[in-house]
Order: structure tokens, then sequence, then C-alpha cells
């Protein structure tokens, strides 16, 4: 993985890249302040004690999973027995392709990694945003890493709270895997995401229930660059087992499999390994497909969260809050919550006026030392909602 500067516009550059010390735990107080209203980071989510706002969306959610798929019941366990079942005619279907020909969906699962800095540099050099499935636990591990995502303008998905079979969860414990990690999200990042994508890509009906109740769609894929399972299994999964794995979606372009439909891998920011793969073989992704794009873009998503003041780039990259902003007074745009003092074209936006659910923008002196620098981002306070509340979201019947 290298381990060069990162740009010294970007309000995080100033944080250790070296593995060895980035990786450092830190206290940021909007996370520490509110640690006893999540559940204890990696174990199974359930509701906290004296949750009443998490107890009443959990009875709605129950009585729809009741009213829908009353047959569906918890099956395997937490961490095995890989299971998929068909769906009801009722409940939408997952996503796992793009409706374009010959496009990428390029995301990455189980951030935001505490060593991802370089990887994100690498990212902001080719001008590629992404699709990030970040789990509950990293996140309120590594806050300020995941500011990083919105700041750089990739989209956020959620990836549950402890990474287990969710069709091995109780209903209440698959409820809480998403809400303690949305809420987690909108706390660190000031954004409700709205997608959500299942541990090992385990789902079935009663758990598409759940989510849909909780306006996520669901995002799997097509095939699978297995950079996870490196050195793991019987026999171990090798580098070269991998690399061919990437091979075979290029071979695909070039063969006519995704002339009518673009397609989604799944890949990793787990570690330096999964990063540093998915930076081998950008350059030639992107020389193979017409287009690598966020998901939501993809779908020409342009509000993927859930305030309403966030537009994200549509599939050809144009912006729907840029493209009112010379002819609407009082708006401007910003790379995401924390301000860095420039906008690339087909930038998250944000309207100003409302700061619903963003971080009050930092303002960096150029040649601050490390410590320094973590001392004013540790200090940044969330603006708007207080912690808890699902800003313009609603439960969907």
């Amino acid at each position: 993985m290298p381990t060069k500067s990162l740009n010294p516009d970007h309000p995080l550059s100033l944080l250790p890249v070296d593995a060895s010390t980035e990786c450092s735990h830190y206290s940021y107080p909007p996370v520490t302040n509110a640690k006893s209203q999540f559940p204890t980071i990696w174990e199974i989510a359930s509701l906290v004690s004296g949750d009443s706002e998490a107890q009443a969306a959990l009875e709605l959610v129950q009585a729809k999973v009741n009213a829908t798929v009353p047959d569906v019941r918890v099956k395997g366990t937490p961490n095995g027995d890989f299971c998929t079942t068909p769906k009801h005619p009722n409940l939408p279907t997952d996503i796992i392709d793009l409706p374009e020909p010959r496009s990428f969906g390029i995301g990455f699962d189980d951030g935001p990694n505490c060593s991802h800095n370089a990887f994100y540099e690498f990212l902001r050099e080719n001008d590629q945003r992404a699709t990030m499935f970040y789990i509950g636990s990293n996140v309120m591990d590594w806050p300020l890493q995941a500011q990083d995502a919105i700041t750089d303008g990739h989209e956020i998905c959620l990836h549950t709270w402890s990474h287990n079979y969710m069709t091995a969860l109780t209903t209440e414990q698959a409820f809480a895997e998403l809400w303690y990690t949305r809420k987690a999200i909108t706390l660190v990042t000031g954004v409700t995401p709205l997608c959500w994508r299942p541990p090992f890509g385990d789902i079935d009906d009663r758990i598409r229930t759940i989510a849909q109740a909780l306006n996520l769609t669901s995002i799997l894929w097509q095939s699978d660059s297995d950079d996870w399972r490196i050195n793991t299994g019987t026999p171990p999964v090798t580098s070269a087992q991998i690399d061919a794995n990437y091979q075979n979606i290029i071979n695909g372009v070039n063969n006519g499999t995704y002339n009518e439909r673009g397609t989604i891998m799944l890949t990793h920011e787990l570690n330096n390994f999964t990063m540093s793969e998915a930076i081998k073989w950008y350059p030639m992704l992107k020389a193979a497909f017409s287009k690598l794009v966020p998901i939501a873009s993809a779908y020409n998503l342009t509000h993927p969260y859930a305030e309403g003041n966030i537009s994200y780039p549509d599939f050809n990259g144009n912006s729907a809050a840029a493209a009112s902003s010379s002819s609407t007074s009082g708006s401007a745009s910003v790379t995401g919550p924390i301000a860095t003092g420039s906008t690339k074209t087909g930038a998250v936006s944000v309207t100003s006026g409302s700061s619903t659910g963003s971080v009050k923008p930092v303002q960096t002196a150029a040649g601050a030392t490390s410590a320094a620098l973590r001392s004013t981002l540790t200090s940044m306070q969330v603006v708007g909602p207080a912690v808890g509340a699902v800003v313009g979201l609603s439960l969907l019947w």
C-alpha cells in the first residue's frame, strides 16, 4: 500500500498516512458523548435500554414483518450458513446490476478503514467517486475517516453494525443492526443513507421487509472479487485467483456480456491487500468499461440521502443543485460537510441556508501539525438534529 502525502488542500491531509500511526485511536467528542445511546461496538446489535424512539419504530417494523412474511423464520447462525430465498411479490427487487450498458458500479465494503488515507487519495487523484458500504462499529471507531468519504463526494450506504449473517438474527437484532448503523453515520457525517448491503449477501424476505420498512434499498452484486478471502479457506485463496476474478469481469466487457446492462462487483476497503488490488486493477477497469460510477449515480439518484438539501451527480456527472445554482440565490456547492475551499465538477452539493445534519466547516492553517489538526477536528460539533433523530425520513408502509 503506498504511503504518500495527501493533497494539502484536503482537510484531513495532515492525518498520519503510515498505517502504524494512522490507526492510533483518538477521541472524537460527538461520538464519545453519544456512546451510551448505541450498542456495544462489534457485538450483535439490540435495542439500547430506554431508546423509546427505536422501540416505537421496531414495533411498526415487526407488525409489517408479521403481515408480509409471517412464515419466514430465523435461520442459520450469525457467522455462517449463507442462505437466499425467493422473494415475496410485494417486495422490491435487490439491485445487482446497472441500467446503463458497459458501466461498472464501483464500491467498497467494510469501511471506514483507519488506514485508507492513501487509497482515498488515489481515488481523489483520479476524480473517482464510489459507493462506500460502512459498518456502524467502524464508523464509531474511526469517525474522521467516515467524514473523509463525504468530503470526497463518495456515496455512503449501510453495511450493518457488526457484520453478521442477517438471516440468523432475530427481527429486533436485524432492525437494530440497521437502525444504529444509520444513526451512527448521521451523527458523524450529517447524512442519512437510504441504501444498505447485507454482509455476505445474506438476505431473505424477512430481512428485505425490515430494510424496506426503514426506507433502505438493498444493493448486492453480480460477481465477487473474493479479495476478502485472501489466504483463507482450504486450500487458501491466492492473490492469483483474485486477479483472475478481476480479469474475468474485464473479459466480460470484451465479449459483450455487459452490452445491455452494466454490472457490480464485490470489492472491499477491508485491508491493505484489498485496497492495493483495487488500485492495481483500477486503470484496467476504467479502460474496459465506458464509465465507473457510484450506485446512486448509476441510477440517477440525485438525492441519495434523507436530507433534502444534498444532491448527488447523475450518471453523466451533472449535479441537480449545480445546474440550478446560477438561477437560485443563496445556494453554494461544497464537497461535503467539511468545507475544502474548492468544488469539482459533479461534486456533492449542499444548499446553504439549511444546516440540517451538516458538520461545521473546519479552517485548517497551512503547516499545522497533525496533533493540532486532530485537536481541531475532534472539537467539531454536529449541527442540526439531536442524536437519534432521523431527518426527513419516515417508515414506509
